[in-house]
């Protein structure tokens, strides 16, 4: 393991906060970056945690972050744009800032944690700003490693909890026909996976596409977490042109429940491509959701 503290940007998140438990478990000293960094509920005396009040928007309080760390971690979404962020801001001239000061810094090992499917001629906003992050990112650091997980689940996610919450309703909307196939990834899992890239010796692979041991349909997901809360419901095929409607019906509100990026993020399989380092690389089998379901939503 590196010499110094790791920085965590966004280290307050659902993905931030297991990458920060896995490396104080592992023995290194956490720097906690965030814009209201706190220690996690675990935190006991002894564990070798900073916190450090920074936003990537700032070249300031970005570069302090960075001071003196042995490499970082840039684990920053964000999903829904605001007026005061826009994916532009995070995602592109957010993480091109971090990798930029990073070199400066003389921080060689960074990590950016970006999503399959990233690609610059995406409809979808959200993931045009990824894969323009990327190439920011790689430019200014070009040994920095670009990460992509799949769906995230675990214990106080958002994926497997809105499902659940769905399973109430007398008949459950699909998107489509519920075909789109997911490979949905353990957050502890990619965690780990950070942990080895962030260890000796330097990988040579700078791209890395992290998902579950199961592609699974969107229906078949919620057909598993139908049966594990014992309900009996009818999945309702709706057309995606109906989806892009009520996205932008929704847009209007000032905490939209359902985006236009997030319809198409679902019209596109999120699966790991051929050609890019997986968990097999890093010598990590990941755990599937089917035995997970127990750990992540509790009882019915």
């Amino acid at each position: 393991m590196t010499r110094g503290p790791i920085t965590v940007f966004g280290g307050t998140g659902f993905l931030g906060r297991a990458i920060v438990r896995e490396l104080v478990d592992a023995g290194q000293t956490v720097r906690i970056a965030a814009r209201h960094p706190a220690l996690p509920d675990w935190a006991e005396d002894g564990d070798q945690l900073e916190l450090a009040h920074a936003d990537i928007r700032d070249e300031a309080s970005t570069a302090s972050a960075l001071a003196g760390a042995s490499a970082a971690v840039n684990a920053v979404s964000l999903y829904v744009p605001t007026r005061q962020a826009s994916f532009e801001a995070i995602h592109v001239e957010g993480a091109s800032r971090l990798a930029r000061l990073a070199r400066r810094a003389d921080i060689e090992r960074l990590v950016q944690i970006s999503g399959i499917g990233a690609t610059p001629h995406s409809d979808s906003a959200y993931v045009r700003a990824r894969a323009r992050g990327e190439a920011a990112v790689l430019d200014a650091l070009p040994r920095a490693i670009i990460v992509r997980p799949s769906v995230l689940f675990g214990p106080g996610d958002a994926f497997l909890s809105t499902l659940a919450g769905l399973t109430r309703l007398p008949l459950i909307p699909l998107f489509g026909q519920g075909e789109t196939r997911l490979q949905p990834v353990h957050v502890v899992d990619v965690a780990r996976a950070l942990i080895r890239l962030l260890g000796e010796p330097l990988t040579e692979r700078r791209l890395f596409e992290l998902g579950g041991p199961d592609v699974m349909r969107y229906r078949d997901i919620l057909e598993l977490v139908l049966a594990h809360r014992k309900r009996d419901r009818r999945l309702l095929p709706v057309p995606f042109v109906a989806w892009r409607t009520l996205a932008a019906l929704a847009s209007v509100l000032p905490n939209p429940p359902l985006t236009r990026d997030q319809v198409i993020l679902m019209q596109r399989d999120n699966i790991v491509d051929d050609g890019t380092g997986t968990f097999d690389d890093l010598g990590i089998t990941p755990r599937a959701l089917r035995e997970s379901l127990p750990e992540c939503l509790p009882p019915p």
